[in-house]
């Protein structure tokens, strides 16, 4: 096997490297003191085009693939944004990207994907619901035939940044649970305008990733066309799963990014600190050891990770690795962040540390796209050939 990256991953990740280091640490402190949706580094990531790495040059991208994406956004996270700017990619080169490029119709796909990579037009997705959660084939968000498209009607909740998007990927029911053959059937997608009459959102309030907000999302009879139809009507399931799972290999580049900086500013911290003796407390193995299996452990999980969009990007099955990567990677931040805190002391509880952020944000990687548990279900039931326990 070659573990070795080839010159453009190389040039990338540099790139990355360089817009993340013009938007580090201080930047996201004062956005997420702010409430504010971080444009300016949004509109970096467009303008050097890493928005449209693993999109078509059809349609503007550079027609690369998963494994050069999760390279960019692991070095953007470690540069200072950490885990929140993975979301910032799965709203659109993922939720807007892969849902158009693979499913969308022709003139929706020429439209809306220049707009995207050049970052003139974001995106959003409502999938999950009060009731049903990550149990996706129990929604009952509906979307009733009309004589010209569709009618929907229903609630969606964890929605993100629908404030700050143009269009949004909407999962409904187009036949009820109790009139199919299997519960699978009878969902589809529709890639629809967020400023629509109808549909509105109210905000929650929440610990943590403030620079992207979260919202409540009510739809009363919104009407919907049939060019904004994404895939098959009543048989989008499958369609579906092809967002959720590159969704999870972005997810674990940004928490294993967010690890690398949580670990390199507890290191820094250590390194400067003296005492007992005048000696820098990162020479003691109290310190030091916590932060080593943090390392360990997301090392694992980025290998993981790479393996997962190299499969990916070959056609191959996935999603034991990806699976794998992101319960290890989520553990992994979780470790990091708290070690890294607890090595700077009272300091890490202050604001200018920066790991608070960090800290705070790391908690949603251990509840999506998926939980812990979910992916501990899965292995066991398709890796180990246990039987079903949910």
């Amino acid at each position: 096997m070659n573990f070795d990256l080839g010159e453009e991953q190389r040039m990338i990740q540099e790139t990355a490297r360089r817009v993340g280091a013009d938007f580090g640490v201080d930047y996201w402190r004062a956005k997420d003191a702010a409430h504010e949706f971080p444009g300016e580094l949004w509109r970096a990531v467009c303008d050097t085009g890493l928005c449209g790495i693993a999109l078509p040059e059809a349609y503007g991208g550079s027609g690369l693939g998963m494994l050069e994406l999760v390279l960019a956004i692991e070095e953007l996270a470690a540069a200072g944004a950490g885990s929140t700017v993975g979301q910032l990619f799965i709203l659109n080169p993922v939720f807007g990207g892969v849902a158009l490029a693979e499913h969308g119709q022709e003139a929706a796909r020429r439209e809306y994907l220049p707009k995207m990579v050049a970052g003139e037009m974001r995106f959003c997705m409502a999938l999950t619901e009060p009731d049903a959660g990550v149990n996706t084939t129990h929604i009952k968000t509906f979307a009733e035939r009309t004589s010209s498209g569709w009618k929907i009607n229903g609630r969606k909740i964890w929605i993100t940044a629908v404030p700050d998007s143009h269009k949004m990927l909407v999962v409904a029911r187009t036949r009820k649970l109790e009139e199919v053959e299997r519960k699978t059937h009878g969902i589809s997608l529709f890639m629809i305008d967020t400023q629509r009459k109808g549909l509105t959102c109210h905000p929650i309030d929440k610990l943590g990733t403030h620079t992207l907000s979260s919202s409540s999302v009510f739809f009363d009879d919104v009407e919907v066309t049939e060019d904004e139809l994404v895939g098959t009507e009543h048989m989008a399931w499958v369609e579906l799963f092809d967002v959720l799972n590159t969704e999870r290999l972005v997810t674990t580049a940004a928490a294993i990014g967010s690890a690398r900086l949580a670990i390199r500013l507890g290191v820094e911290y250590a390194n400067q600190r003296r005492g007992f003796g005048n000696r820098a407390i990162s020479s003691y193995q109290g310190v030091q050891f916590p932060l080593a299996e943090a390392h360990a452990m997301l090392s694992c999980a980025r290998e993981m990770n790479f393996k997962a969009a190299w499969l990916c990007d070959n056609e191959r099955p996935y999603a034991t690795e990806a699976n794998t990567a992101k319960c290890l990677a989520a553990e992994a931040l979780a470790q990091a962040t708290e070690r890294a805190m607890h090595s700077m002391g009272g300091m890490g509880f202050a604001r200018e540390s920066h790991v608070e952020r960090l800290w705070r944000d790391a908690r949603l990687s251990q509840l999506v796209p998926v939980p812990q548990e979910l992916i501990l279900n899965f292995v066991a039931m398709h890796d180990l050939g246990m039987p079903r326990s949910y």
